[in-house]
């Protein structure tokens, strides 16, 4: 049991919000984590363009809509308890699919911005094979990275998709993230768009439907 599965906090107790396949009848899930001042509600309607029969979604809520108060290059106490909370939440959620049947290789996580951030940050913290890993303008948190990440994410494969001129995340984070991810044994793709500024675009939409995708193969 890793240290996130004991932490209570402010978002233990939050709504987890579900959409697509029924759990009980699903062969995949995915885990969305929203970004700061959005909700669950909104990452399930987002999961709606990329959804595929079979695969149920399920969206943790952050208490006041925020995962963490500050920026993800803070230093790390600065944003506790909720960068904990938060990770407890991605995995409560996991647990969740799991007692369902879904194993974790079919569980994928996707998050936009600090939800993007946490689901880096559970994934480096809880490494094993996962479905994958979208983190849609987002990268791992902390003011500086651990000089080591010890474990194997088996080859799970992650997409990283940023703005190169983001106002939040530095593009330099995002070639990080990567870095620490490929030293893992992930299967890492990474895009930066020229000027796109902060959110989502259709490319990268395509990349998390197709690893949606390929949950069912």
């Amino acid at each position: 049991m890793s240290a996130a599965d004991r932490v209570e906090g402010p978002h233990q107790g939050q709504q987890l919000v579900t959409g697509g396949t029924d759990l009980a009848d699903a062969e995949a899930a995915l885990v969305c984590t929203h970004g700061r001042g959005a909700t669950a509600r909104g990452m399930v309607q987002m999961a709606e363009e990329f959804h595929r029969d079979g695969v149920a979604v399920l969206a943790p809520q952050a208490a006041r809509q925020t995962w963490y108060p500050n920026s993800f290059l803070a230093p790390v106490e600065r944003n506790e308890p909720g960068r904990s909370s938060g990770l407890r939440a991605i995995a409560d959620a996991i647990s969740r699919a799991n007692r369902a049947g879904i194993p974790t290789e079919r569980i994928m996580l996707i998050g936009f911005s600090q939800g993007a951030c946490l689901a880096s940050e559970y994934l480096v913290r809880n490494p094993r094979r996962y479905g994958g890993l979208a983190a849609l303008s987002g990268g791992l948190i902390g003011e500086e990275l651990d000089d080591e990440y010890p474990g194997d994410l088996e080859g799970t494969p992650v997409f990283l998709g940023c703005s190169d001129v983001d106002p939040h995340i530095p593009e330099e984070r995002v070639h990080d993230t990567a870095d620490v991810l490929e030293s893992m044994n992930a299967d890492v793709t990474k895009r930066l768009y020229e000027g796109m500024g902060h959110g989502i675009n259709d490319d990268e939409m395509a990349v998390v439907s197709e690893m949606v995708a390929a949950l069912l193969e």
